[in-house]
Parts: C-alpha cells; structure tokens; sequence
C-alpha cells in the first residue's frame, strides 16, 4: 500500500468538470469561465445555473431559476421557532447547521434521491440559508425577524433581511460580486466532505449540513473572521506595520495569507482588493482597506506569501456594515451553489469513497488478562 499523504495534498480524490484551479497560474474557473470575467460581467443567480448544469443561463432560464430561489425564500414556521429557541449568545455557524439539518424534516421530497427532487433540493437550500442566517442574527440581536422580497436578488435580499432597509445597489453589486467569487473552489474540505457524505447515498441536507460544520473550522472558512480580528486590534492603518512585525517576529500565524493549492496570488483576492477599495471610497471609510493594503504589504515582503479569498472579504464585508460573526455564514450562503453542484454531480456518477489509513500502531500485542495488568 502506498504511504500516507499529509493533508491529503495533492492526491486525486475525484473527477469533476465543475471548478478548475490552477495553483501554479493563480487562475479559477467554473466550467471553463474565468473567475476574473464572471465577477465583472455575471450575476451570483447565473452563477448558480452555470455550476448545477454546466452553461450558463438563457434569458428565460436564469428568470426562471431567480423566481424559484425566492419562491422558496420563506423558511417554515417550524424552522423560525428553532431558531427563535436557541440562546442569544450561540454561535451563528452553529445555529446554521442545526437549522439546515432540521429542514429536512420539513421537506416531502427529502428522502427522494431523483436529479430532479435533489435540484429542487438544491433551490430551497440556496434560497433558505441566506434566510436562516440573516432571521439568527436580528433574533439574537432582539429584534424581529425581517421576510424576504420577491423583487430582490439573492444578494440584495439578504442584506435587506439582515437591517430591515433596502441596500444601496453598489453594496449589493459588491456582495453579489463576493458570492460569485466564493461559490465553488474544487475539493476544499468542506466541498469533499459534501461528496464524502453524498458518496453514501446519504440525502444531500445531509451532505450540506456536513459541509457547514467543516465551513466552521478556522483554518477553512473561519479564516475571514480572524483576519477582521486582526485588523480590529491593529486598529488604525498607521500602527499596521509595527503590530505585523512584531507578531511575525514571535512566530505568529498572519490568517489570510497562504494557500494550500495556489503558488501564485489567489485570483478570487485579486477581485476583493478592488472591492475592498471600491466600497471604502464610496462610504468614505478607507480605513479597513488602507490597514488592510499595509498589512499585506508587509507580509508579502517579509514571508514572500499572497494575500487569499480571506483576507480582503473581511474589509469588504466590514465596509458593507456586516458584523464579524456572519462572515463565514455568508461564505456558506455563496458556496452551498457549489457544494450542492458537487452533491448532484457525485449522485449522477457515485462511487462509495473508502480511502485506507496507513497504520503507524502498535503490532503483535497479545492480550493480557486484566487482573495482571
């Protein structure tokens, strides 16, 4: 048998023709588009068509599709109680798990493992989590939930439903643009543990409810709330260079940087960092980019490492006045397009994964009876 990986690095898990990433290149593509030209010209809705069926969406198609995200936008009564009972200091990752296993008690068609039950699947659970965490954060905030608008994109309606005032178009373009960038990125870890899942036939609510709890982890999608905790106690750009040295010169990790695929920057940063500098200047409020802007300079200088999705999403997101405890929520509330193109990819195609483990244990142990141990 061969020896064991480290990290699974580099080892080929699966086919897939959903997401290309060229770590060498610092280039990403869904079905062949680059990431680069769907940010600049498509929507998070078209987005979502391209990686469920591989092209990307007629005129009547992508309306067709919008209205049935916001048909199904609505979360069950049931679902608000649930949430309504969980204790205002919980975390919203968590409550977004929980919520999201507990919806498939509510779903007649959830036990059905058709192409067409698991794409309406699908639908309700892109529509529905951005629900489930814009209603956890104003119940935990004591205040009453706000129900989403049928003439809203996905991007504008979370944001309406988060402060209860429709967005300014520019910061709904900006996060519909953030959503883009992070809806599919190969086999992460949460997207291989939505196909590991899948690959036992298990449901896909499920499979996503999986994927969420590996979201969590801070060396996966908690990485951008770190990075905004850094940037909060740095605290003016002035102070970045000075905070940034001395904790490199303790050995400290600077979240944010580095890829485990990418040797090149990561394109999806490219992006944020004219985002991040674009939603500054029209709010007047630099600071966030500037401080971010001089900490990246110094750890590109001193550890010759690239700025990644995380790191310029928490000045954006901080632009946009969304709290820092959402931040990995709403990467789930763009990458459930892509985990769930990834559940109906591996149902259309399944093989039971069962990798094997290098055993380091112990061998030839007899066994001793207990009273002479």
């Amino acid at each position: 048998m061969p020896s064991a990986t480290a990290g699974l690095r580099d080892v080929i898990a699966a086919t897939s023709a959903i997401c290309n990433v060229n770590g060498s290149e610092g280039k990403l593509s869904y079905f062949g588009y680059d990431i680069a030209d769907l940010a600049e010209h498509s929507t998070f809705e078209e987005v979502i068509y391209l990686l469920w069926h591989g092209e990307l969406p007629t005129c009547a198609q992508l309306d067709e599709l919008s209205q049935s995200i916001k048909s199904e936008s609505e979360l069950p009564g049931e679902i608000l109680a649930l949430l309504a009972s969980f204790p205002h200091t919980g975390s919203p990752m968590t409550a977004l798990r929980t919520a999201v296993s507990a919806l498939a008690m509510y779903d007649p068609e959830a036990a059905d493992m058709s192409r067409p039950a698991n794409v309406r699947k699908a639908i309700r659970l892109t529509a529905r989590i951005p629900s489930i965490v814009a209603a956890f954060d104003r119940l935990r905030n004591g205040h009453a939930t706000v129900g989403p608008r049928r003439d809203l994109s996905l991007a504008a309606n979370f944001l309406y439903m988060l402060s209860g005032v429709e967005a300014d178009p520019g910061n709904a373009r900006v996060l519909d643009v953030a959503l883009i960038l992070h809806a599919d990125h190969e086999l992460n870890a949460s997207t291989f543990a939505a196909r590991e899942v899948a690959s036992t036939l298990a449901d896909m609510y499920g499979a996503i409810t999986a994927a969420i709890a590996t979201l969590a982890g801070p060396s996966h999608g908690g990485a951008n709330e770190k990075v905004m905790r850094m940037l909060e106690a740095i605290g003016t750009p002035e102070k970045a260079q000075e905070w940034i040295t001395t904790a490199l010169e303790r050995g400290d990790r600077i979240m944010g940087f580095g890829h485990a695929v990418y040797r090149a920057e990561d394109p999806r940063a490219t992006v944020l960092r004219n985002l991040s500098r674009e939603i500054g200047q029209r709010t007047g409020d630099l600071r966030w980019f500037e401080m971010s802007q001089r900490v990246e300079r110094v750890v590109t200088e001193t550890k010759h490492l690239y700025a990644n999705v995380d790191f310029y999403s928490a000045s954006a997101y901080r632009a946009l006045g969304i709290p820092t405890e959402l931040f990995t929520p709403i990467f789930a509330c763009s990458r459930i397009a892509g985990w769930s193109a990834h559940v109906l990819e591996q149902y259309d195609n399944n093989r039971l994964m069962r990798p094997r483990a290098e055993y380091i244990g112990p061998k030839s142990r007899s066994y001793t009876p207990i009273g002479q141990r």
